[in-house]
């Protein structure tokens, strides 16, 4: 293991930013973090660990791996690595594959669904395991991605939170890797040689095209300016709303006026 490394400290170093800006963890935190066997789950939870060995607070790490029931899915890599490594592991099985066979309605998305099941799984054993805060491995790509996707497909401004309350109103989802690019973690997890595996779902590279299409125009672009990424990310919390086409922010704005 190299995990003192110099891509490793840069990744480091970016997410315990985040964690200070955003307020992402404090004393007493029991989190789950969210491990499939990629390589941003791997980095995460690693990040997480060297933090939390020198944090000013106290807060425990539970790997938490939801098994969709795919027959291809090489859970037992992952079981071996996390717990040769000492960490705390729960592994669930489910069947996930199964209710996606029988109940997904057509025209509807197979990888969106299945995301739902394995969230709703999340939720449910953090509550069994006393976990306050869920941990995912979103990087800084996938918080720009998803917003230029809800823009050109969905009509909303709008992308990931770095910390959002659950809709169960129980438990906080944190994104710790957000300040981080895809390529950094690419970099640390081929140092590192962390055992990635796919979920073994049959639809693997047959759905998410509209992702694949941001991720190639984000980076034809990133060619041309290499500031690009920062500056989209830097955007989100930089919101203008005086400039925006929101209704109600300029009724607001006009009733305020009319008082002064």
């Amino acid at each position: 293991m190299l995990l003192n490394n110099a891509q490793f400290r840069k990744v480091k170093k970016l997410t315990g930013q985040a964690i200070g800006d955003f307020k992402l963890i404090e004393s007493g935190d029991r989190i789950a973090v969210a491990v499939s066997g990629g390589k941003d789950s791997y980095a995460l939870l690693h990040i997480l660990n060297q933090l939390r060995r020198r944090a000013p607070v106290q807060f425990e790490l539970i790997a938490v791996n939801v098994d969709a029931g795919f027959p291809d899915y090489r859970k037992d890599v992952l079981e071996n690595y996390l717990r040769g490594c000492g960490f705390q592991v729960h592994m669930e099985t489910t069947n996930c594959s199964r209710i996606i066979a029988e109940k997904l309605r057509p025209g509807s998305s197979y990888c969106a669904f299945c995301a739902r099941l394995r969230r709703g799984v999340l939720y449910t054993v953090a509550d069994r395991l006393g976990c306050n805060k869920i941990a995912l491995g979103h990087h800084l790509d996938d918080f720009i991605e998803t917003l230029l996707l809800n823009q050109f497909y969905v009509g909303t401004l709008a992308a990931m939170s770095p910390k959002l309350l659950a809709d169960n109103k129980r438990h906080m989802l944190i994104r710790p890797l957000v300040y981080v690019e895809e390529s950094e973690i690419i970099k640390l997890a081929c140092q590192n040689e962390f055992p990635i595996i796919d979920c073994g779902c049959p639809m693997m590279g047959q759905e998410d095209q509209k992702r694949q299409r941001m991720k190639r125009l984000i980076s034809d672009l990133h060619k041309e300016n290499r500031y690009l990424k920062r500056s989209m990310i830097r955007s989100l919390s930089n919101v203008q709303p005086r400039h925006l086409l929101d209704l109600e922010m300029i009724r607001l704005m006009e009733v305020q006026n009319q008082e002064s």
